[in-house]
């Protein structure tokens, strides 16, 4: 009796640690995913994506196997759970060395060679395993549970596995130590303790093989059992870390994205798994093998699960993450929720304008809105061939000074739509004029009291929205204004969270307005001239670099610069003189060849305007080539 609950506890904890397993994988691939998707091109954010392809690698082996596998099937799992296991130990290293870069101490060469070769020694652990060297063959019946025998290769691993681990905790205490704001050194300790999941949780998979797992299953699994839970939570902690690496985004958006992204996938199909698990063992301990609840519970969880953080989400993020700047935050989500599109625009007018026709039997009606002294029709309904757009600009000089008062023009009643009266204007003072509304008359109709009141209630409406669509302009205008410089201060918030040399002493990237003037300079000036010697280009980051293996020349560079983006604009093959090859044509003869505007034009078979044109879209090109190149560099 007592040895039949000691098995059914067991069978428990590795039940348990069976769905833990799957949980990390679940929540490591997720992860990778989000790193794909949003930072991957910081250095930072691909060796952690290493680290987790890794992790994705040992768990989803591990929880895989079961006993019924085949025993050539069970081999394959264990081996390739070491794949995953065999490059850890440079994908750390790779790691922390990003670590020291990203905190402003950039590597020397030595620290690059030292990662390079980290990864040619996990190579050739790989062939060993692929060998039979690394682990010997498989123990189908091993204690605790089935694993792969131990060799002497397995010992030097382990003793590379240590030193390896070690030397990345070393690197990742000396990038704490360049922190110098209170936010760096925060991200850096979650970090760091992050850091240990992998290590921890390759810990067991390392012990198969020795005496005291078999000795002690009840032990080995519950501590195992642990180990998983803890390492569930400090990959989600390592992966936070890390989302605040390469991206220009306020930290409140960087951790609601995160936290959506972990509830709506680990959270979410780990829940489901385990629920599946839990019915399906429980089914098969009553006898029944096939338990019809078990897609019931899946479809059930994920759809509650859901609704749940759909609906909750606005709650928490305002909670959690809003802080101080609560109150503008809610402001901003209002108006988003709340914003009269052109789209939303038009179909509210086009309903005033319906119930304007139905009510008047019109066969047609317009609302004209007036912007920078042009009136433009918005909204036609009806006949359009009764409305005289060319002429409808006069009609401005037509309304009178009473605001409440309907004119005749042509065919139409015409209704001038002004702005609401504010308290801050005089008596005397006319409101402005939004624009108009238009009503064709039929024929010899009079306008009763009662049409009247409600045209002018309709018309009231209409400049409701007009108004609206006036202050929402100047907001989208404003909002244009703002948006590069508030771009630029994102990222130097993103350089200074881990090195705080980096995030006002940068340049700025140009815009790209700016840089194909510079750009048409330059080319001008191409084989010499003040305006490719002192062309603001020359501060460019890869110009810069182009000049220290050019003896410090920097026109020398910036000519290889424009050679070498004006090379990316020419299509593929030889040259030839078709339509795809008309850019790259008129930068080489107008610019390298230095030939004149007329001879280009000819030669191309265009005129001198289209010629102009043309060039225009060739130096854009040239401009968009040269952004990319620093962009990339800047990103490395």
């Amino acid at each position: 009796m007592i040895n039949g609950w000691t098995d059914t506890l067991l069978a428990g904890i590795q039940t348990l640690n069976q769905i833990l397993t799957a949980g990390i994988a679940i929540t490591a691939f997720s992860l990778f995913l989000y790193a794909l998707s949003f930072n991957l091109r910081d250095r930072v954010a691909r060796s952690f994506a290493i680290i987790l392809l890794c992790v994705v690698i040992v768990f989803t082996a591990e929880a895989l196997q079961d006993k019924s596998l085949a025993t050539q099937t069970l081999d394959l799992l264990l081996r390739l759970q070491w794949f995953g296991i065999v490059f850890l130990p440079a994908a750390y290293l790779h790691l922390s060395d990003a670590l020291l870069v990203t905190a402003g101490r950039p590597s020397r060469g030595r620290r690059r060679f030292a990662v390079r070769g980290m990864y040619i020694v996990s190579v050739f652990f790989l062939a060993l395993l692929a060998f039979g060297y690394l682990l010997g063959p498989l123990v189908p019946d091993g204690k605790p549970a089935p694993h792969l025998l131990r060799t002497i290769w397995t010992e030097v691993f382990t003793l590379f596995y240590v030193a390896a681990m070690v030397w990345a905790g070393v690197n990742f205490a000396r990038a704490y130590s360049l922190m110098l704001t209170r936010s760096g050194r925060r991200r850096m300790l979650y970090l760091m303790a992050g850091a240990t999941a992998p290590a921890l949780g390759s810990y067991p998979y390392l012990l198969f093989g020795y005496g005291l797992a078999a000795e002690h299953p009840y032990l080995f699994w519950s501590v195992a059992t642990m180990i998983n839970v803890l390492v569930g939570a400090l990959v989600i902690v390592m992966a936070y870390a890390v989302a605040f690496f390469g991206v220009s985004w306020p930290d409140r958006v960087i951790k609601s994205r995160l936290v959506k992204w972990i509830m709506r996938g680990p959270v979410t199909a780990s829940a489901a798994l385990a629920l599946m698990t839990v019915v399906r063992r429980g089914g098969e301990f009553f006898g029944s093998p096939y338990n019809a609840f078990v897609p019931f519970i899946v479809v059930a969880t994920i759809l509650s699960l859901e609704h749940a953080i759909t609906f909750a989400a606005p709650l928490w993020e305002r909670w959690l993450f809003f802080g101080s700047d609560r109150g503008e935050l809610k402001v901003l989500q209002n108006f988003e929720e709340r914003l009269l599109t052109q789209g939303d625009l038009q179909q509210f007018l086009e309903a005033v304008l319906a119930a304007v026709r139905d009510h008047l039997q019109s066969p047609s009606a317009f609302i004209a809105a007036l912007d920078d002294e042009t009136l433009s029709p918005l909204i036609v309904a009806g006949n359009r061939a009764m409305l005289d757009q060319e002429g409808l600009t006069e009609v401005l000089e037509k309304v009178p000074d009473d605001p409440r008062r309907e004119f005749q023009w042509g065919n139409f009643w015409v209704l001038p739509l002004h702005q609401r009266r504010r308290a801050d204007m005089d008596q005397d003072e006319l409101p402005s004029l939004l624009g108009l509304l238009g009503v064709a008359r039929p024929e010899k109709q009079v306008l009763e009291r009662e049409q009247r009141d409600a045209l002018w209630l309709l018309a009231d409406r209409a400049a409701l929205a007009l108004e609206d669509r006036q202050l929402q302009q100047r907001v989208f205008r404003s909002l244009a204004d703002l948006q590069p410089q508030v771009e630029l201060i994102q990222r130097m918030r993103a350089a200074g969270r881990y090195d705080t040399r980096a995030n006002l002493l940068a340049e700025p990237l140009p815009e790209e307005e700016d840089l194909a003037n510079w750009v048409k300079d330059a080319l001008t000036h191409y084989w010499g001239g003040p305006k490719l010697t002192n062309n603001p280009m020359i501060k460019l980051q890869v110009v810069r670099d182009l000049a220290e293996k050019d003896d410090g020349n920097s026109a020398n560079a910036l000519r290889s610069l424009l050679r070498k983006a004006v090379d990316q604009v020419k299509p593929g093959g030889d040259r030839k003189f078709t339509t795809e090859w008309i850019l790259y044509n008129i930068l080489e003869m107008k610019f390298i060849e230095g030939r004149k505007v007329r001879d280009v034009a000819s030669r191309l078979a265009m005129s001198e305007a289209d010629l102009y044109r043309k060039q225009r879209v060739a130096v854009e090109a040239v401009a968009k080539a040269i952004l990319e190149m620093e962009v990339n560099l800047k990103d490395q």
